[in-house]
């Protein structure tokens, strides 16, 4: 199935597992849930922008068949798979939720290109990547309130020379409040420490492992944007479509809790999902 394409809307999933297993023990991604999710998103993806916004950050890291990416907090496939297909990269694919990495491996081995993707697990708070093992990086939100610079050591050590990074995180130039329920609600949702870095700790982690800090974006409106169009397209479809079962909509209620949770903290605390574009020494 094609990188990014719906797999086949809201209706689709109706029918999935979706009454999670009564255990303390439950996955947190179920199938019901994973299907949910890339109604939202596209097959393959978590979050939202998809492979079009894949793609986008990778450009500018001049990837091709010759050249090996590095990418953290790869999901369940979506991203490495659009990669690998357009650019020819081989794409080495981590992710520091071993679940997610068990269901990225599955479908990498049923996919045709497969072989141009590998598929591995990282801790995020004792990195080790290892050293010179690829050209040019992706980091997808890898921080999720591990500390800066134990993250960016490791990967820095893991590239080459002059090998280029892309790196997207959520920052916020003012913590909350430790007791803000809202704040608190999102991280338990989202799996996250609540240490969200500051723009110019990650700028200051990539400056003193000698890369030149060339773009820094801020994709907060892009984010939203897409965000809401996804849940448009959601809404619409359930409203001419079958009716969702109980369990089914229970689902799709927490999704949509998480994700207008996440645009009310960046409008409630100025939280922003910034882009770096780094280039490293030789």
């Amino acid at each position: 199935m094609a990188p990014g394409r719906k797999i086949g809307g809201i209706s689709d999933w109706v029918g999935a597992r979706a009454a999670l297993p009564p255990s303390s023990h439950a996955p947190r991604w179920p199938p019901a849930r994973l299907a949910a999710v890339e109604s939202l998103w596209g097959t393959g993806y978590l979050s939202p922008g998809g492979q079009a916004e894949t793609l986008r950050l990778a450009k500018p890291l001049g990837l091709g068949t010759e050249t090996t990416l590095l990418l953290l907090e790869g999901g369940i496939g979506g991203p490495a798979e659009a990669i690998a297909d357009t650019f020819g990269t081989l794409v080495v694919s981590l992710d520091a939720d071993p679940e997610l990495s068990v269901i990225a491996e599955q479908r990498r081995a049923a996919e045709p290109n497969g072989r141009r993707v590998r598929v591995e697990n990282w801790d995020r708070d004792r990195p080790a990547l290892r050293r010179n093992s690829a050209h040019h990086a992706m980091a997808l939100e890898a921080l999720r309130g591990a500390p800066v610079a134990p993250v960016l050591e490791s990967l820095a050590g893991a590239l080459r020379p002059h090998g280029r990074i892309v790196l997207t995180e959520m920052v916020a130039d003012v913590a909350p409040p430790a007791a803000d329920r809202e704040f608190a609600a999102w991280c338990r949702l989202d799996n996250r420490s609540p240490d969200l870095p500051r723009v110019d700790v990650v700028t200051a982690a990539l400056t003193s492992r000698h890369f030149d800090v060339q773009v820094i974006e801020d994709l907060s409106d892009r984010h939203v944007s897409a965000t809401l169009a996804g849940w448009r397209g959601a809404v619409k479809e359930m409203a001419t479509g079958p009716r969702l079962p109980a369990a089914a909509a229970g689902i799709f209620v927490t999704e949509a809790e998480l994700w207008l949770l996440r645009i009310r903290l960046m409008r409630r605390f100025g939280f922003r999902l910034l882009r770096w574009y780094a280039i490293g020494a030789a």
